[in-house]
Order: structure tokens, then sequence, then C-alpha cells
């Protein structure tokens, strides 16, 4: 047999293996996952801080890494109070909110003439009635709710990480087979903690700054739960390309919801659309460019994967762990070419 043949099929049924490791154990690696990217976040963001004129030098590192840790914390804390401070408002109001909804189609419905018996009313009886807005909100929230032990497990994670960096040298000194293969382990676990690190840094200051902005357009224009909505635009910029789209779908239906007609709605979403091309055009691709060099198709597969993997926690993973996975496979011989394929100008 050939013997790149041969490698190739090694790799095929390596990479399904693990793929099928990675899915039956989703509930173990996904915390774990995240814990590590908190704690890049984290690092990255000291790395900032510490290249602040003038403060930043004249902080000691330990202050530096305190002042990162406390502003995770507090952006955490913030997010978890958003949520449940919203979560009961939302609920009741959504009986609301759905007749507000079904208005809106049946207005559609006379604009396109199909107000008559059986296309309207029968999709409107057979389909539409048997929707409760209230249970859906509900249910989506309540899963939001599970979410927040889950967040615990990951502070929990990412702190023992933290403590554990101190000895990290010393465990690769063990295990490399000489000291030019420790370094060269080290050489690779820095690359990919200053280009992941500096990447999901920025990506939570454009987050920030994104969801700032959104809730600046959005209170203005009277939408309810404009807090809320800035949190999740926020969270939903760690997802590429689809998160762009639901952080202007999501508020305008809330907004046909709340007002019942579709000026304000498209007012609401025209104004948020500019931000997320002004910000997505000039300051992302900076960001993807000269952290992580992916190829856009290569995000695209990474996301499709990795949500098929492991749901709506993929989604949010995806590119980080495909920026790991590049710079691991530049490193070998025999895994150069997909690194080469996966980076955006061929050199990984």
């Amino acid at each position: 047999m050939n013997e790149r043949f041969q490698t190739f099929v090694y790799g095929t049924a390596i990479a399904l293996m693990l793929g099928w490791v990675f899915y039956i154990g989703r509930n173990v690696f996904v915390p774990i996952m995240f814990s590590v990217f908190v704690v890049y976040v984290i690092l990255g963001l000291a790395r900032l801080i510490g290249k602040v004129p003038v403060l930043g030098p004249a902080l000691p590192q330990v202050v530096i890494s305190m002042l990162s840790v406390l502003i995770i914390a507090v952006g955490l804390g913030l997010v978890v109070y958003t949520i449940l401070a919203n979560k009961d408002s939302v609920i009741a109001m959504a009986p609301r909110y759905q007749e507000s909804l079904l208005a809106a189609v049946q207005r559609v419905a006379v604009l396109m003439r199909v107000e008559a018996e059986p296309t309207w009313t029968t999709l409107r009886r057979d389909l539409l009635s048997q929707v409760s807005l209230q249970r859906v909100v509900g249910s989506a929230l309540a899963s939001l709710s599970s979410l927040f032990a889950t967040v615990i497990v990951v502070a929990l994670y990412a702190c023992f990480l933290l403590v554990e960096r101190s000895h990290l040298d010393k465990k690769i000194a063990a295990i490399a087979r000489s000291p030019a293969h420790a370094q060269r382990i080290k050489q690779v676990i820095a690359d990919i903690n200053a280009r992941v690190g500096a990447y999901l840094a920025l990506k939570t200051f454009l987050g920030v700054l994104l969801g700032a902005l959104s809730y600046v357009i959005m209170r203005f224009a009277g939408l309810e739960f404009a807090g809320f909505w800035a949190v999740m635009i926020a969270l939903l910029n760690y997802v590429p390309y689809i998160g762009s789209f639901l952080s202007v779908v999501l508020p305008g239906l809330m907004a046909v919801a709340q007002f019942g007609g579709a000026g304000e709605a498209i007012q609401i979403m025209m104004l948020l659309a500019v931000v997320q091309f002004v910000i997505g055009n000039f300051l992302d691709p900076y960001v993807m460019g000269n952290s992580l060099n992916l190829s856009p198709f290569a995000i695209l597969v990474s996301l499709a994967v990795w949500v098929a993997l492991w749901g709506v926690p993929g989604a949010f993973l995806a590119v980080p762990i495909t920026a790991m996975m590049t710079i691991i496979f530049s490193e070998f011989q025999g895994t150069r070419p997909i690194a080469i394929l996966l980076s955006q100008n061929g050199k990984p």
C-alpha cells in the first residue's frame, strides 16, 4: 500500500475516533475547554493592560494579573445578573409579544392576499395557534439558567489552571526526550498562548464595544430589555458570521413584537447592521488576520464541525480550537499540509 495513502487512512480513522470521543464526552470536555479559554482571556487581558502607556509598566505583574481576573469576574457577574434580572419579565410578557407577532404576520398575510381559507387561516389555526411563545422563551431561559452551574465549574477549573501554570515548565522538562525537545514544546505552547490569547482578549474587547453601542441604539429607540439584548449581542460576537446575523435579527423580532409594526423594527435593525458592518469590516479582520491567520472557509467548516459535535458551545469554541490545531499541525511533517490549508496566507 502506498505510504501516503496509508497515512491518510490512519489519520482519517484517528480523526473519526477522536470525533466520537469528543461527541460522547462533550459534557466533560466543554467545561474544560471553556476554562482553558477563560484563562487565555485573563492572560491576554493582562498583556493588554501591561501595554497601557504609563500605567502598564508601573504596575507589578501580580497586580496586573489580579486586575485582569477582577475585570473578567465582574464581566461574568454582570452577564449572569442581567440574564437573571430579565428572565421573569421576559416570560411574563411573552404572551403579549406572541399576540403582537401574530398580528404582524396577519398584516403581512393581508398584503400578500393570502387571508382567505384555506391558506392563512388554516396556517394560523393549525400551526401558529399551537406555538406558545411563553413556553418557548421559558424553556430557553431555563436552559440558560442551567448553564450557570457550568459557569461555576468552569471558574473552578480556570482557577486551578492558573495555579498550575507555575509548574508547567518543570513538567515539560520531565516529559521531553531532550532539552531541545522541551524547548520546542515550550515554543509551540508560547505560540498558542500568544495568538489565541490575543484573539480572545481582543474579541472580548470588541464584544464589549459592540454590546455597548448596540445598547445605546436600542435604548434610544425604546426597545424593552435593551440590556439583555446588549449582553446577548456581546456573547454572539464570539460566533463567527452567524453571530452577526443573529445580533441583528433577534432584536428586530423583539421590536416587531413590542411595537407591532415593521417601521421601528427596520430602523433598529438597520442601525444595528451599521454597527456590525463597521466593526465586522474594519476591526474584526484585523483581529482575525493578525492574531490567528485562519482561512475564512476553514472557519466556516470548523464552525459546522464543532456545532455538530458540541452544539451551541461548539459555536463559541470553534475558532480558538481550530487556531490551536493549526499551530500544532504545523509542527509535524505529516500534518503540516493540513495546517497550510487551514491558514489564510499559507504560512501557519
